[in-house]
């Protein structure tokens, strides 16, 4: 905040000082002056919020992986949903797993999270469930601000994510390159669409959720694969939610790991590998990730 707030300071001292000004703003009446810099002021406040939570760190990491990237428009229900898919580079055929992106649309982490996975020898397939929802029919990156994003995300018809997913499912179990085998893994609302996922979807193998809430104890049934849920110690809204769940489940007869992290934030996957995580958060991040990659592994 401290950067854009210094600049509109200056902007202000300018309009009180003409003298100060140069160029065609230093030639303009004080009132055309004025109304000239606040212009110029709500063009940078309408910026600010995309600048706040730009992951510069994550788009670095992306574009210099090696990794085949791509964008596949699948259709889905009578509309068609953009779907971010990654490679890896193996020699034999490859698990799938379909990544949930967080309340925040599909980021810049996001698709580094898929790559980071596919890094490991999984084809990753992410759709973007803000297909269509934006400004001129647009996703994740035509929303003028993060909040506008998590709004819409918000606003988002549960069985259209659904059915969003299912087509993604089904159009990376149709690759030649994979073997088969096919998992979920969500973050924060994400997190919440895959252990909902997993009661709507029979051939999943796993389904991994990061700090998403549970649905509920009567669609438990539906589920047939082992859910691992990874929660943080500071991050009481979600992991109350945990006990209740872990008896529903056991109820239920279904296979349920949750794992808390003491000392970690909601979001410690991605605040785990910014450049300012935290301790806890990084220990949270590392440990997690190396839990996932151990269950998948088994589908390899």
């Amino acid at each position: 905040m401290r950067v854009p707030r210094a600049r509109l300071i200056r902007l202000r001292s300018s309009s009180s000082n003409p003298a100060c000004a140069s160029g065609t703003l230093a030639r303009m009446p004080t009132p055309r002056l004025r109304a000239a810099l606040q212009a110029i002021a709500a063009t940078a406040l309408l910026a600010l919020p995309a600048a706040l939570h730009a992951q510069d760190w994550a788009k670095t990491r992306l574009e210099s992986s090696p990794r085949h990237h791509e964008y596949v428009t699948v259709p889905s229900g009578g509309r068609s949903v953009q779907v971010f898919v990654v490679y890896p580079e193996v020699e034999t055929k490859a698990p799938v797993v379909v990544l949930i992106h967080e309340i925040f649309g599909l980021s810049d982490w996001a698709r580094e999270m898929a790559d980071e996975l596919a890094a490991q020898g999984y084809i990753v397939v992410e759709p973007d469930l803000l297909s269509g929802a934006g400004p001129g029919g647009g996703g994740s990156s035509s929303f003028a601000s993060q909040d506008d994003t998590v709004k819409a995300v918000s606003m988002l018809d549960p069985a259209q994510v659904t059915a969003d997913l299912n087509a993604a499912a089904d159009y990376a179990e149709k690759l030649p390159s994979t073997n088969g085998h096919l998992a979920v893994a969500g973050f924060c609302w994400g997190g919440g669409k895959s252990f909902l996922f997993a009661t709507q979807r029979a051939d999943l193998r796993d389904a991994f959720v990061f700090y998403g809430p549970p649905p509920t104890d009567a669609a438990l049934a539906g589920i047939h694969a082992p859910v691992f849920g990874f929660y943080a110690g500071n991050d009481a809204r979600i992991a109350a939610t945990v006990p209740a769940t872990t008896t529903a489940m056991k109820a239920a007869h279904k296979h349920y790991q949750p794992t808390l992290y003491d000392g970690a934030g909601h979001g410690f996957m991605r605040l785990g590998e910014a450049p300012d995580a935290t301790p806890e958060n990084k220990k949270a991040r590392d440990q997690a990730f190396a839990s996932l990659l151990a269950e998948l592994k088994k589908l390899q």
